[in-house]
């Protein structure tokens, strides 16, 4: 990076040579069995440390170039420092924050988050600083822990992106995209000269594993565990659609909530004011369909403020709609005739309430017919009670049908 304990630069400087001229420099020497780093992940089946916040007050506040919480990327760094420790750096970092700091800190078995990510840090030159959330790997020394860093590394990578909805795209062939090296930084956006932590990758690659190890593996293991990340972290829901015709009013709690994109949590979502619906309590708006989240059997309602079907529909909370009140009298035995000039819409729940329903025949074809019931539904909302029959067909499945239909 460019701030560590004291004497790292000269060592910097050493690796930075290299990694950019090839300069002979002895190496340990280490037997080492020619294996992808990857691949030694993912056969030892090796996970990754959770995120530990630590946020350190003292840091400055300063919004990124697109505002507060609108990082672009993510900047990986090393301290070239083969002889400090994860607290050690920290703890030099937070005496010398003037000069630089980075968001988090990462070895073999933590990650520790020490600075919002919300705000930009500066250690990678203008241009990054105002871009991307950066942290520090700081030197391991054996195979097993190398493996497990990277696995860190690229964990709170993707986490990273993840969490501010951006998504992985190698910076280093282009100068665009949102996971970057140091030394990519220092090539497309200026405002530094170091290359880490490419020179550390590839010593610690051939050393440990008898190969150099480079930022586009790195990238390869981001994206593995992006996808595993990405798809963990939504919750999974069954949707059912309505007639789309459906109605309900906004509640009186209807400003606790917000409306959607898609049902919050399913996916990456975005969310929108009740002003430019010019909403308020009591308002009607039309149900086209219904969510349920599997894990807390939460529903959620899709809207629109128009009758047209094609006007700009909206995911919401349940809280958030008024459908009256609906009782029920179950476990009814009765046998009702059909009205010989019945010709109406039956559904497969009682309409305008919770469950959202859509058509499933006409009583036209009933007409004159005894059916059998077995309950009864009572609706009421704006003091108008309606009254609905299930009937149980002799093959099929149940459908509801409004009392005003019989004899």
């Amino acid at each position: 990076m460019k701030l560590v304990s004291t004497g790292s630069f000269i060592r910097r400087t050493i690796v930075a040579g290299v990694a950019l001229f090839g300069i002979g420099v002895a190496l340990q020497t280490t037997t080492a069995h020619a294996e992808s780093v990857n691949s030694y992940i993912s056969n030892q089946k090796i996970g990754h440390a959770k995120v530990t916040t630590a946020i350190w007050g003292g840091f400055p506040k300063y919004k990124y170039r697109h505002g507060v919480g609108k990082p672009e990327g993510v900047v990986v760094h090393e301290t070239a420092n083969p002889t400090s420790t994860i607290y050690g750096e920290m703890a030099y970092m937070k005496a010398h924050y003037n000069n630089a700091f980075v968001h988090s800190f990462v070895d073999a078995s933590r990650i520790i988050n020490i600075a919002n990510t919300n705000y930009l840090a500066w250690g990678a030159g203008p241009a990054a600083n105002q871009r991307f959330v950066q942290f520090e790997q700081v030197e391991v020394h054996s195979k097993s822990a190398f493996a497990h860093q990277i696995a860190n590394s690229a964990y709170y990578t993707a986490y990273i992106l993840n969490k501010y909805h951006l998504k992985p795209n190698d910076a280093a062939y282009d100068g665009n995209g949102t996971v970057w090296s140091h030394a990519s930084v220092s090539k497309f956006l200026g405002g530094s000269d170091h290359s880490d932590p490419v020179g550390y990758y590839a010593s610690a690659g051939r050393k440990y594993f008898g190969q150099a190890y480079t930022m586009a593996q790195f990238y390869q293991q981001v994206k593995r565990q992006y996808n595993q990340l990405h798809h963990a972290a939504y919750e999974k829901a069954t949707y059912r659609k309505g007639s789309g015709y459906e109605t309900a009013k906004l509640s009186n709690r209807y400003t606790s909530y917000r409306l959607y994109n898609h049902i919050k949590g399913t996916r990456a979502t975005k969310k929108y004011t009740w002003k430019r619906s010019k909403a308020y309590t009591g308002k009607r708006v039309y149900i086209d369909a219904i969510g349920t989240k599997t894990a807390k059997k939460s529903k959620w309602y899709r809207i629109r403020f128009k009758k047209s079907a094609s006007a700009q529909r909206y995911w919401v909370y349940r809280k958030a709609l008024d459908f009256g009140t609906l009782t029920f009298n179950k476990n009814l035995t009765l046998q009702k005739t059909v009205k010989a000039d019945s010709n109406t819409d039956y559904y497969d729940h009682i309409p305008n309430t919770l469950y959202v329903s859509k058509p499933v025949g006409n009583t036209s074809s009933l007409r004159g017919q005894t059916v059998a019931i077995n309950c009864e539904g009572f609706r009421i909302i704006d003091g108008v009670q309606t009254q609905w029959y299930r009937v149980v067909p002799t093959s099929g499945t149940p459908y509801w049908i409004n009392a005003t239909e019989f004899d």
